[in-house]
């Protein structure tokens, strides 16, 4: 395992993890931030994936035009309900 050099600040908030009885020791600090960068990681390849198909849709003329910011957020929230009860189709 490869030796890791961190930061005065990097040290001190590990140690006030630790302290505060957020995490047992030091590598439980480590290893719940390397959790949470895998887990971003996977969001930002999702959200690539749903920009692509954005952008892919918007070149093959599937968009829709709103006269007003309130049709658009009306629209928003209706099919947020439509997802939420599974009346999506």
């Amino acid at each position: 395992m490869p030796e890791i050099h961190l930061s005065e600040q990097d040290e001190k908030f590990i140690e006030e993890q630790v302290a505060a009885g957020v995490y047992s020791d030091a590598d439980a600090v480590i290893s719940a931030g390397l959790r949470l960068l895998g887990s971003d990681e996977g969001k930002k390849a999702a959200l690539k994936l749903l920009l692509q198909e954005g952008i892919d849709d918007a070149d093959a003329g599937r968009v829709h035009s709103y006269r007003s910011r309130d049709a658009f957020l009306s629209d928003i929230k209706n099919l947020s309900a439509q997802r939420k009860t599974g009346t999506d189709h």
